[in-house]
């Protein structure tokens, strides 16, 4: 019967073959890799013979005089974003819903969904011709006699940088999201709204945005998973002498240590960890979300 009923569905499941397999290559299977966290791993020894040291990588973590500077870097940063970047999707998805011309509409919403399949590579670039000192902005600044800034030099700018670019290139993602959620909102709801005489700000308080509520809970859950996130591409390209001491996060630091120095027993230890921490929060939004009278994601 089971078999049956699977070769019924065989093309839907082909489909869902080259899905199954990325997952078992680039998810799975590197899990096994997680051994060399707990050993002093050489690649002229391999795995199974370089000698275990149990939890010194651990440790290490803990032991470096940078970490508690890091991990506030690390935390501000995604508190930025999750303050200004995570509801620029939701405001830009409620001014679209608004709008009533179908080809403005798609036109805007294609604009600023563009920026997302664009590389950091050339995001970056773009806010080094802007942002640089003899770059658009300063040179327009210069030019009404004022003196120019040193956006991309001056510690107080990198971490507002970072966030405004990762707002330019993700909040498309982030509407195209919630316009999905929006469109599956009941247009009666609306319309006896306008009948007791409810104006355009009083239908988004009390109907559009209790509806948003479970799309954004989902969203913020998996938001906890990456708390310990940053990215490398776009630190590592921003990043530089005199912003070192604010733009070296997590990511940044494992890559410097783990990668660069070569040293990948640390740099395994290190993931693990944030991905165990990454796990607990997102089981502790889960069950908050719950609480809350959200349905959660499992």
């Amino acid at each position: 019967m089971y078999i049956a009923k699977v070769w019924k569905y065989r093309f839907l499941y082909l489909l869902l073959l080259p899905g199954l397999i990325y997952f078992i290559v680039y998810k799975y299977l590197p899990m096994f890799g997680l051994v060399i966290a707990f050993k002093d791993y050489s690649a002229f020894q391999g795995f199974m013979d370089s000698p275990w040291v149990g939890l010194r990588h651990f440790r290490t973590i803990f032991d470096s005089p940078d970490m508690v500077r890091i991990f506030f870097n690390t935390l501000y940063l995604n508190a930025l974003q999750l303050l200004f970047a995570f509801p620029a999707g939701i405001v830009m998805a409620l001014m679209l819903n608004e709008v009533k011309n179908t080809v403005f509409k798609r036109t805007v919403q294609s604009i600023v969904y563009l920026p997302h399949f664009v590389s950091w590579i050339v995001v970056v670039s773009i806010a080094l011709t802007v942002l640089g000192s003899e770059g658009i902005l300063n040179s327009l600044l210069e030019a009404l006699g004022f003196q120019p800034i040193n956006f991309l030099t001056s510690p107080n700018w990198f971490m507002p940088l970072i966030t405004l670019e990762g707002m330019w290139k993700e909040t498309g993602w982030g509407t195209i999201i919630f316009l999905a959620a929006l469109s599956g909102i009941n247009p009666n709801l609306y319309e006896a709204a306008v009948i007791d005489g409810g104006n355009r700000w009083q239908l988004i308080r009390f109907i559009t945005l209790p509806s948003l509520r479970g799309t954004i809970a989902i969203l913020l859950i998996l938001q906890m998973g990456h708390v310990l996130d940053t990215g490398i591409e776009q630190i590592l390209l921003m990043v530089n002498s005199l912003t070192k001491g604010v733009g070296t996060t997590l990511d940044l630091y494992v890559f410097q240590k783990g990668i660069e120095g070569a040293d990948y027993s640390f740099a395994t230890a290190f993931g693990l960890f944030k991905s165990l921490i990454g796990l607990v929060l997102i089981l502790g939004a889960n069950r908050l979300a719950k609480k809350v009278g959200e349905e959660g994601v499992f």
